[in-house]
């Protein structure tokens, strides 16, 4: 319902009553008008609704878990704070799970703590096991160097003994062969044949004894270092070729223990969990308070089995903030494309007639209902509510939401204004005893009096008609 508020002394100056003029639509009937002053005041545009007030901030409260209630430390009526403890159930057994889950985590963290040495111990052992490859390496290659230079060693020193004197022994028993050959081609006598033959058969005995007597001492010497070369190098190639299965085993090790690791973490991690659950368990086994506020009522007592509230959740007090009220009122669908959220409104109560509040609309709901044929929308007004005021949930009131407010500003009666024959909003002025039309601005209206923006002053008269 639209509600209407001229606040102000309206000077209204009955200068000429009584006077009849011809109904300008014709018909033939009368229409009275009267002059009145332009005066300034305030003008209030409002639309109005009613309902019963109720509590924005409470909480039902129930306890997470089941179980036999200890303590209730409240009474029906009781003012509490937030984060008072209210309620207990018996935690005995909670608290037991909970140690056992703190016990479970330490074990799980020592775990993963020697895991992470053996992680370590692993990578230690690998990295040294892979420098010692290195030396190796450096050892065969050391000794694949010291097995070429006593090769080439032995070979030097067998060079040194054969060349010059075998070139000249094996030209002697080339030159042996030649003479005999040519003593035969003539027939020689025993004596020529048997001289040639020594010389051939001594220049050979020179040839091998050359050939095979420059195995000196030094040459001695140099196979012995080829021979110990060649174990130097293999053994070198031995300790890397069991170094390398060293290297694939240490490897293999520490990514055991990688793994160990991440299992033990899986652990740490799951004995939390279990310990924040007991720590829930534990916590919700207790009620406090999530407002200020008040008891309004309790609905079990001390000894009772609470379900678990998977089963079946049940409220045990019920807290109401006696500070944060609304009002939720029904308003006519004509009015309600007006309301704004954050608008004013002015409240006032059946119970206390003679203190009015103020509130703020929050909600404009979207789903109307329909009541007698009249399509209303409800909206919600927080209540701005003192201490100690008195208010109390469920009491009646009505509310006036304001839509528009102007102060001191220039006011006439809604029936001065008409329109010209040109559609301009005019006003009948008294000037010097006669009637001029003048073209006006006009504001707001509250369906009694207008808002002129222009084009008239305070103090002058104009005619309304009744």
């Amino acid at each position: 319902m639209r509600r209407w508020q001229t606040t102000g002394v309206l000077l209204f100056c009955l200068l000429l009553a009584g006077v009849t003029a011809c109904n300008p639509l014709g018909d033939g009937e009368k229409s009275t008008q009267q002059v009145v002053k332009v005066v300034r005041g305030d003008l209030t545009i409002s639309v109005s609704g009613s309902g019963n007030i109720e509590t924005s901030r409470d909480a039902r409260l129930s306890f997470g878990s089941g179980g036999r209630i200890d303590k209730i430390y409240v009474e029906k009526g009781d003012e509490v704070s937030q984060g008072e403890v209210l309620a207990e159930l018996d935690a005995d057994a909670l608290e037991l799970a909970k140690t056992q889950a703190e016990v479970a985590l330490i074990q799980a963290e020592v775990a993963l703590t020697q895991a992470q040495l053996n992680q370590q111990t692993a990578q230690y052992n690998l990295k040294k096991t892979l420098d010692t490859k290195d030396t190796l390496e450096l050892a065969l290659l050391n000794a694949q160097i010291g097995l070429r230079n006593a090769e080439h060693h032995l070979d030097e020193t067998r060079d040194i003994y054969t060349w010059p004197e075998i070139e000249v022994a094996q030209d002697d028993v080339d030159d042996a062969k030649a003479f005999l050959d040519y003593l035969l081609s003539f027939g020689p006598t025993q004596e020529q044949l048997d001289y040639a033959q020594a010389r051939l058969d001594a220049a050979e005995s020179t040839l091998d004894a050359m050939i095979n007597s420059y195995d000196t001492e030094e040459v001695a010497i140099a196979k012995l270092q080829v021979e110990a070369a060649e174990m130097a190098e293999s053994q070198a190639q031995k300790n890397l070729d069991e170094l390398v299965e060293d290297v694939n085993i240490m490897e293999l090790q520490l990514e055991l223990a990688k793994a160990s690791v991440e299992q033990a973490r899986e652990s740490v991690l799951l004995a939390q969990k279990s310990l924040n659950q007991a720590q829930k368990q534990l916590d919700e086994a207790t009620i406090t308070a999530p407002i200020n506020g008040i008891v309004a009522s309790i609905s079990a007592e001390e000894g009772d089995i609470i379900p678990s509230p998977t089963m079946s959740p049940q409220p045990v007090i019920y807290l109401i903030d006696p500070t944060s009220m609304e009002l939720i009122v029904e308003v006519d669908e004509i009015d309600v494309p007006e309301v704004k959220v954050g608008q004013e409104a002015i409240i006032e109560l059946d119970a206390l007639p003679d203190v009015k509040f103020n509130g703020i609309v929050t909600i404009i709901y979207p789903m109307p209902t329909e009541v007698g044929g009249v399509v209303l929308y409800d909206v919600k007004i927080e209540l701005n509510v003192p201490e100690k005021s008195g208010i109390k949930a469920g009491m009646s009131a009505s509310a006036d939401i304001i839509l528009a407010k102007r102060s001191n500003v220039m006011l006439v009666p809604d029936r001065a204004i008409t329109e010209d024959s040109e559609g301009r909003t005019i006003v009948n002025v008294m000037v010097n005893e006669q009637i001029e039309e003048r073209p006006v601005v006009i504001g707001v209206s509250d369906g009694f009096d207008t808002e002129i923006i222009s084009g008239l002053r305070e103090g002058e008269v104009v005619t309304e008609t009744r």
